[in-house]
């Protein structure tokens, strides 16, 4: 057991995505997408600083040179704030189980990413997992009309873009992560990525006008238990465990296992929020996990 430490921890981080995606989803239609969105921020850098502060010594990333944290910033308003802002939003439009299905397209779309800015090679083993994944969330998201027998998407158009616009955050994110992080380390990269995104939202809420609404989820016992569950399990649960991952096992055996979430968060999807999965759904979902495992081979 303790020689697959490693992929029992890129597996816990599977389904601490879930337990997060779930949690959110379940608190964004009770108080909004925006509001969870920046209550969660503030609690998850709490945890994760505390975390910082036992592995490190220091509660704040004060030995950040400035160049981290120029392109861990950039990177904190592109994932923390543009793409969490649309991904939290698919959760309320079409529910955490699909939206993490069209999350799966954050890897290949970070792997051509990689390929164009940081020039990392592409496979033509990647090209196929990248289709592959495709593929399956094609067979989730399309349906044959009856009538007049054409391909239409049997889903909310307007929630498929925001899951979508929330991977290609998440990915770009990422990419800027791996410039500015380097060797620093990737507790205290997490803190100033946090910060951006916090601050962004800050000054959104402001523009917005929307601070009665953080203040009545505040005051909502039941919001505030599921916005504390994901945050728990989010930026302290499970990147801890997807850091103790990467140290114990290949990154590519740790992003594939991760990536499993589509699959996972089914029993989540029918037993916690009583969704109906269809089998197509379920063979989509396989699908696309095959396709971003193919892409790491």
């Amino acid at each position: 057991m303790l020689n697959n430490i490693g992929e029992l921890a890129a597996l816990g981080t599977a389904l601490c995505w879930n337990i997060v995606g779930i949690a959110f989803e379940s608190a964004g239609k009770k108080v909004g997408s925006l509001t969870v969105n920046y209550i969660r921020l503030i609690l998850g850098f709490i945890f994760i600083s505390i975390v910082s502060f036992f592995t490190r010594g220091l509660f704040f990333p004060l030995d950040a040179t400035v160049n981290n944290w120029i392109w861990l910033s950039i990177s904190g308003f592109i994932g923390f704030f543009l793409g969490d802002m649309f991904l939290f939003q698919s959760y309320v439009e079409i529910g955490s189980r699909i939206s993490s299905l069209i999350m799966a397209t954050s890897p290949p779309i970070t792997a051509l990413l990689g390929y164009i800015v940081l020039g990392e090679k592409l496979k033509p083993i990647g090209i196929l997992g990248m289709i592959i994944t495709l593929i399956g969330i094609s067979i989730v998201i399309l349906s044959r009309d009856t009538d007049d027998k054409k391909i239409k998407i049997n889903l909310s158009t307007k929630g498929l873009i925001y899951a979508f616009l929330g991977s290609v955050g998440q990915a770009v994110g990422l990419i800027f992560s791996k410039i500015g992080m380097g060797d620093y380390n990737a507790f205290a990269a997490t803190q100033i990525r946090i910060i951006s995104g916090f601050i962004a939202f800050t000054v959104f809420i402001l523009y917005l006008k929307k601070f009665t609404d953080v203040k009545n989820a505040l005051n909502d016992k039941e919001s505030m238990k599921l916005i504390s569950i994901g945050a728990i399990f989010g930026p302290f649960i499970g990147v801890t465990l997807s850091l103790v991952s990467i140290k114990y096992t290949t990154a590519g055996i740790s992003s594939i296992i991760s990536s499993i979430s589509p699959v996972t968060i089914i029993p989540f999807s029918v037993f916690i929020l009583k969704d109906k999965v269809k089998p197509k759904e379920l063979i989509g979902a396989i699908i696309s996990v095959i396709g971003v495992a193919v892409l790491f081979i």
